[in-house]
């Protein structure tokens, strides 16, 4: 992506604070009526019966590669989205119930505020891998099993080596969703190495937005070694991902269980649930030609870590703390945008005239005023000074995060501010958050422009995360020690 600062110049300055205020741009989905993601939702609480009356059932759900998602256009696509709608087309046949529709309402938070949802009244189904566990059935009730015998098991990047059983996972360091089954399981390990006096896994969290196939994605580009996935999840990405090991082997947790969620004394939605499942299930026909029609093709994050390029990190890392701490940006985010933007090869020349680490126009350089940007000091101070313009004119005075100020900045920056200020008015009259980006403004951009915008960002912010994983590693000094 190069950076024209003249085109951004000819754009009024009150331009994002203007349109959010007068709500001048909406477009409705094309099938809006099967779709909300409305952040206040009216509470109600009953069974099949009551729902048949109100001729809607809710389904709660989280926005995943897999499970449910968007497609350019606003087309809905996933697992969960086609499986939910067959369950529609079930449920007007089977009951008295007429023009009956299922609401999909997908959380825009991470994944264990799904269960907190159900409870509260704002909505009637969990539909996601939510695996059956001891503490989530004290809170709901569950259909039968979606599938069955699941195990959890560990999954490295392909040079990885070493690791033959479980204990070899002693002191190792493992990246997983906090709120997963997955981490739940890696302390009961850890408990059982204790007792066998090794050193504990050392695990690390994955921000809460992550999904399963965003590590394994991860995994696959050697930005992180170990993690933690379905066995059947890592079998489905595997066919994207050729560099992940499956251990099949070894596993956390065996015989697991996923299911549609519902709360309790709710028996005839279960009851229909069960017979709907039941017919449907991974593992029946219909189950199976669903769970691999969404292989997709998009733009996966690299090695950002492997030897070369790391190198190229570290010999460049006073630069961007140099500039970074000059205008006040996160300077492994900037990195990170640098390594997205040229492999961090300031040799880089695109096919326009995008010049070095930060592919900078030489018009854009001059505007700038940070020297000749064929020098890789000058070219990276034009970058982070280019996204701290964005910020400022665009994002200072919104009521957002440091880190959600430059995650627009970079998302203006791939598609430009006017369609991402477009985009932030449609998200707050959808109910989404117009100030964060990951799960809020992000899906408006996926449905409104695609997924060269949401790549792009999520790219770098799986960057970041890899090279704050790089600077926590122990020096060699304290490896010896």
């Amino acid at each position: 992506m190069r950076i024209d600062l003249g085109i951004i110049r000819m754009m009024a300055c009150g331009l994002v604070t203007g349109l959010l205020s007068l709500g001048l741009v909406h477009a409705e989905s094309p099938n809006s009526d099967h779709i909300t993601i409305e952040a206040q939702r009216k509470v109600w609480k009953g069974d099949l019966d009551g729902m048949i009356k109100r001729r809607v059932v809710r389904v709660l759900l989280p926005y995943n590669k897999t499970l449910y998602f968007l497609d350019k256009g606003g087309q809905q696509r996933g697992l969960m989205y086609d499986m939910m709608t067959a369950f529609e087309q079930d449920l007007n046949q089977q009951v008295s119930a007429k023009h009956l529709k299922i609401q999909f309402i997908f959380v825009p938070t991470p994944r264990d505020q799904l269960i907190p949802e159900l409870l509260a009244g704002r909505g009637d189904i969990i539909a996601a891998d939510l695996t059956i566990t001891p503490e989530r059935q004290k809170l709901i009730d569950f259909s039968i099993p979606i599938a069955s015998g699941i195990k959890e098991v560990i999954v490295t990047s392909a040079n990885t080596s070493g690791i033959n059983t479980l204990e070899d996972l002693s002191g190792k360091t493992i990246f997983v969703n906090p709120s997963t089954s997955y981490a739940e399981n890696l302390k009961i390990l850890n408990t059982n190495l204790q007792k066998q006096k090794k050193p504990p896994i050392i695990i690390k969290n994955a921000p809460g937005t992550f999904e399963t196939e965003d590590v394994l994605e991860m995994v696959n580009a050697n930005l992180v070694s170990i993690t933690v996935s379905d066995l059947y999840l890592a079998r489905f990405w595997k066919n994207i991902f050729p560099n992940i090991h499956i251990h099949e082997n070894l596993a956390l947790h065996q015989e697991g269980s996923v299911a549609f969620g519902l709360r309790k004394n709710s028996p005839e939605l279960k009851k229909a649930l069960d017979a709907f499942t039941e017919k449907n299930k991974i593992g029946t026909s219909f189950g199976n030609q669903k769970l691999q029609a969404y292989l997709k093709s998009i733009k996966w994050v690299k090695n950002a870590t492997n030897p070369a390029d790391l190198k190229k990190f570290h010999s460049l890392a006073k630069v961007f703390q140099k500039y970074s701490d000059q205008y006040h940006i996160d300077w492994l985010l900037m990195t990170a945008q640098g390594y997205q933007e040229s492999r961090l090869d300031q040799n880089k020349k695109s096919k326009v005239g995008a010049i070095g680490v930060m592919q900078i126009m030489p018009a854009t350089g001059k505007e700038l005023k940070v020297g000749d940007i064929n020098s890789v000091d000058n070219n990276i101070n034009g970058g982070v000074k280019y996204i701290r313009y964005l910020i400022d004119q665009y994002y200072s005075k919104e009521q957002m995060t440091d880190l959600n100020k430059v995650l627009f900045a970079f998302a203006a920056y791939n598609a430009g501010p006017t369609r991402i200020a477009q985009l932030r008015i449609e998200a707050g009259k959808r109910g989404l958050n117009p100030n964060i980006w990951f799960d809020n403004v992000e899906r408006i951009a996926a449905e409104r422009i695609g997924s060269e915008t949401v790549q792009y960002v999520s790219n770098i912010y799986k960057y970041s995360v890899a090279y704050k994983l790089v600077t926590e590693l122990p020096s060699k000094s304290e490896q010896a020690k």
